[in-house]
């Protein structure tokens, strides 16, 4: 180590430094300080601009979770596109054309999981991503078991149509190919009897006694029997919740629980009940309301045929019961 002299001013003879205890601690001191105050600066120089290996892994796994995540929210978005179309023709097509019942939008959308389920997501890594997909990914895969449980349905359906045709209304209950039978149609029609303005359920032929009644599509006996208004009257049940009604019979020719087909012959025409002349009163009753019987005799009538039949049961001045 080199040694330092200094002048003594009293002498003037040159005399060796001696530096002491407190000296060299303050020098060591300093040495220690500006050796720590430069590494910590490097340190964090280093690592602002330098990161770490741990750092570049996270960085990484958060870039690639959000790239995946990005394609599975337009996928996502395009499968609901398409299930709303699905949905929308189901409701409006397939279940219209098999008279199915549509499904409620409370099932469609129902909840698959508790309220908790979704705040435990919330503890986990990307919380936020985490959450939303899932709630998506639930409420698509609700929609999709809803939407293939009911084409499942539809299928069914499609295979049990051509047993549905067979059941059907589909023709005229009497003979009247040349329609002259024709008295009065479904409708606001003029009470023969009190004279007032009430609605007719049903159509009106008018035929001999002891003219054959048939079946206008295979059915159950549901009832033989009479009915205040009506007489004596017919009731079959085909399925699907249709039934037919035939009334002012002078004689019924089943009984309850028998099977018949299109065009048995079920009864035979009277003038029973409140009626003001020999004739059959016809009803097509779905889920126990009266529709048209115009529109269920499409296995009889051609277009042309159909048209007069329209003109004729239009009549108002023909009402028989």
């Amino acid at each position: 180590m080199k040694r330092k002299y200094h002048i003594n001013p009293d002498t003037l003879a040159m005399e060796r430094v001696e530096h002491g205890f407190v000296y060299w601690l303050k020098r060591g001191g300093t040495s220690v300080l500006l050796g720590v105050i430069i590494g910590v600066a490097f340190f964090f120089l280093f690592f602002s601009f330098f990161p770490s290996p741990r750092e570049k892994q996270v960085v990484q796994q958060r870039d690639a979770l959000k790239t995946q995540y990005e394609l599975l929210e337009r996928r996502i978005d395009q499968m609901q596109v398409v299930m709303a179309d699905l949905q929308q023709r189901d409701d409006n097509l397939y279940r219209v054309l098999f008279q199915a019942e549509p499904i409620p939008l409370s099932i469609r959308l129902g909840a698959t999981q508790q309220i908790e389920y979704y705040d435990s997501l919330m503890m986990m890594t990307n919380l936020q991503l985490a959450s939303d997909i899932s709630r998506k990914v639930d409420v698509l895969e609700k929609a999709l078991y809803v939407q293939a449980k009911s084409y499942d349905d539809i299928v069914e359906l499609a295979k049990s149509q051509e047993l549905r045709m067979e059941n059907l209304p589909a023709i005229q209950p009497v003979l009247n190919k040349d329609l002259t039978r024709v008295a009065s149609g479904y409708g606001w029609r003029v009470d023969p009897v009190y004279h007032t303005r009430r609605f007719h359920a049903g159509m009106d032929f008018t035929a001999p006694i002891g003219t054959d009644i048939y079946a206008t599509g295979n059915a159950s006996v549901e009832y033989v029997g009479w009915k205040q208004g009506y007489g004596n009257c017919v009731i079959l049940n085909h399925g699907w919740n249709y039934q037919t009604l035939y009334a002012h019979l002078s004689k019924p020719l089943v009984y309850v629980g028998q099977r018949v087909h299109r065009g048995d012959i079920i009864a035979l025409v009277g003038n029973t009940g409140k009626s003001t002349g020999p004739h059959l009163h016809y009803e097509v009753r779905f889920k126990g309301q009266p529709l048209d019987p115009r529109n269920f005799y499409f296995q009889d009538l051609s277009p042309e045929e159909y048209d007069k039949m329209v003109q004729l049961s239009n009549n108002f001045g023909n009402l028989l019961d």
